[in-house]
């Protein structure tokens, strides 16, 4: 029997990349949860036999003193991915030159750290727009990973500016954060963008569940569990259901608060789920991944991209800016 495959990825957002976007003014000392986070992390991933992508954010990498952590991905087989350099939730607010020159940053560090250079992209906060598209393609990237079709985006874009602390300019920058509601008539499943110069590129969406488009990443179903951990895991099935018997290859998504509990970062205890220790949080993701093994193998972005690219009836999307919000 042939199992299907689904892909595993993990955005590595560090302890400053919340801050920044929560708009704490201590996000410039760019300090680091990777000591607590990356050793249990990569205990629990080869304990569940699992290779991810490691989506990296590239001022992380030019710290020498988080080399030895990122060096740890790839020396556990792992996949390195591109997640910005400055991780700047408003990348595709940003001038064509710009978004050049963040994305070669970002590769030359995450390259330079890891000893890989990422064939993927993922948008800080879901960013993208077409003219980060054709900078990726001009580029040679394998696939773009920074779409999340939900109608919710709004909801919970919502929750995050009634928790923030920002300026106007600050709320204006983040107004169109994780996407609008038009996101949500896009495709569950990969498909390949249409660029104005002519070229194609694949995007791999973090899935969402298929007609509901309601999201089942690792975040979501930890603020299910809060409620009820059977809730949680029917969810999941049901979730995992549907994209089989709509022929969608899942791609699910982790995050290092999925992991770490408000004793492992006190300063991010205002994020949903906080109030869960840190083991608990990894024993939800070990029975969560585990769900994913039974129906799935599981794989990194790079062999969900080849499977994708080798079938011949892709959807093909033309791509347009987004729609921008009104303030919130």
């Amino acid at each position: 029997m042939t199992w299907p495959i689904a892909s595993l990825s993990l955005d590595l957002d560090n302890l400053w990349t919340y801050q920044r976007t929560h708009g704490d003014p201590g996000w410039t000392e760019r300090r680091s949860y990777l000591p607590a986070l990356m050793p249990s992390l990569m205990g629990l991933l080869d304990d569940l036999n699992c290779r991810i992508t490691f989506f990296v954010v590239g001022a992380d990498a030019a710290i020498p003193e988080n080399v030895p952590w990122l060096r740890m991905i790839t020396a556990s087989g792992h996949e390195v991915g591109n997640h910005s350099f400055e991780h700047e939730c408003w990348l595709h607010r940003h001038t064509r030159e710009q978004i050049a020159g963040d994305v070669q940053a970002a590769e030359d560090a995450i390259a330079a750290a890891t000893g890989a250079r990422p064939q993927g992209f993922r948008g800080p906060g879901f960013s993208w727009s077409p003219v980060v598209l054709e900078v990726l393609a001009e580029r040679g990237y394998l696939y773009d990973a920074s779409t999340l079709p939900t109608y919710l985006a709004p909801l919970a874009r919502a929750y995050f500016l009634a928790t923030a602390r920002l300026t106007p300019e600050e709320r204006r920058q983040r107004r169109d954060l994780f996407g609008s509601f038009r996101d949500g008539m896009r495709p569950v499943g990969a498909y390949r963008w249409q660029l104005a110069s002519g070229r194609t590129l694949l995007e791999i969406p973090v899935t969402t569940i298929p007609v509901v488009k309601t999201p089942f990443h690792m975040s979501y179903l930890i603020y299910l569990s809060r409620f009820s951990r059977s809730l949680m895991v029917s969810y999941l099935r049901a979730a995992l259901v549907l994209c089989r018997r709509s022929g969608v290859t899942p791609s699910f998504l982790l995050h290092p608060l999925d992991m770490l509990g408000a004793a492992d970062a006190p300063e991010l205890k205002f994020f949903p789920g906080m109030e869960l220790a840190g083991e608990v949080k990894r024993e939800l993701v070990r029975e969560v991944i585990g769900i994913l093994a039974e129906q799935f193998t599981i794989v990194p972005m790079t062999a969900h991209a080849a499977q994708a690219l080798s079938h011949d009836r892709l959807a093909v999307v033309e791509s347009r800016p987004r729609p921008v919000e009104a303030p919130g």
